[in-house]
């Protein structure tokens, strides 16, 4: 489907869909005109919100397991935040698609719920805070690798935690601007602001991630892999290659909406974001349970598997938990 007629760039989240744009008095035909019209749309929509529902029970398990299951290490902290970034992003995003797709259903003329520009900027801010937590998660792993004497003897305890707010904190100011000065404002300095958002996501942080696991992958090669937590890095890898290839679509589609927003191509974008965030948790479990054809355990089980390394504690400085090495 082409740009709204009446939808400026920046404020396409607040404008009418296109289905009230084909109504005529209530007529039946153009009523059935309408829905036919968003079929597309429709259809991404449900799948999204199928896949934003099985991701939010595979997050809620990874959150009660990481939370209150499994020993805390600098990795698994990260991760935790990881799977709340991904849950509320798929709760945000499901919200936000039910009111924006709520007129399409109807064909008829309703206002949009004035909620919708706050979802909008919250999944903003969880897949903002995602990205960012994904590239910490990628530089940690190579400072341990590069430079594991610092990383044993002289890594700050807290850390992690700190690291952690720090990126919720920026992904917060980050949305917070865009919904004040794009959602409610209308300024015409939106452009800055949502340059602001993905410029360095895109041109940045992306390319840090991607360089960050070569030199991990560089570095292992040159060592032997027996002495390196091989799940842990492989959890790592796979993360960053579902990301670049789910994920990376929409913060490209973000800036693009600014200058031309095609409806269908948003919610593609959004789908396959829902598939990342979603696909975490499968990765993980797959990672820990590979090698144990027989395995019978749980999901926890998956889990520590990914975490038993030794070499891992040694690397980030930390005491072995006894079951599992954080």
């Amino acid at each position: 489907m082409d740009q709204h007629p009446n939808c400026t760039p920046h404020d396409w989240f607040t404008a009418s869909p296109a289905p009230m744009e084909s109504m005529d008095n209530g007529d039946g035909h153009n009523r059935t005109g309408c829905f036919a019209e968003h079929i597309p749309e429709l259809v991404t929509g449900s799948l999204t919100l199928l896949t934003c529902l099985c991701g939010l029970l595979e997050n809620g398990a990874m959150l009660w397991l990481l939370g209150f299951r499994i020993p805390r290490s600098p990795f698994s902290a990260y991760l935790l935040n990881l799977a709340l970034a991904d849950t509320c992003f798929l709760l945000c995003t499901s919200a936000f698609l039910l009111m924006y797709h709520m007129p399409m259903l109807s064909c008829s003329q309703v206002e949009m719920p004035q909620a919708l520009p706050l979802f909008h900027s919250m999944v903003l801010l969880t897949y903002s805070a995602s990205l960012y937590l994904l590239v910490a998660i990628s530089v940690e792993r190579c400072v341990g690798v590069l430079w594991p004497f610092w990383c044993r003897c002289q890594r700050p305890r807290l850390l992690s935690p700190v690291v952690c707010c720090l990126l919720w904190a920026l992904a917060g100011v980050l949305a917070g601007l865009v919904y004040f000065v794009c959602d409610l404002g209308h300024s015409e300095h939106c452009w800055a602001v949502l340059g602001t958002l993905c410029f360095p996501s895109f041109c940045v942080l992306t390319p840090l991630m991607v360089v960050s696991n070569i030199i991990i992958f560089i570095k292992l090669r040159r060592s032997s892999w027996q002495h390196h937590p091989v799940r842990l890095y492989v959890v790592i890898f796979l993360t960053m290659l579902f990301f670049l290839l789910f994920g990376l679509p929409l913060s490209i589609q973000i800036f693009l909406n600014f200058f031309v927003y095609v409806n269908l191509v948003f919610e593609i974008c959004l789908l396959l974001a829902s598939v990342h965030s979603s696909i975490n948790p499968i990765i993980y479990v797959l990672v820990g349970s590979y090698g144990k054809p027989r395995l019978r355990g749980s999901v926890k089980e998956a889990l520590q598997r990914v975490f038993e390394d030794r070499a891992d504690s040694q690397e980030v400085g930390e005491t072995p938990v006894v079951g599992i090495a954080t």
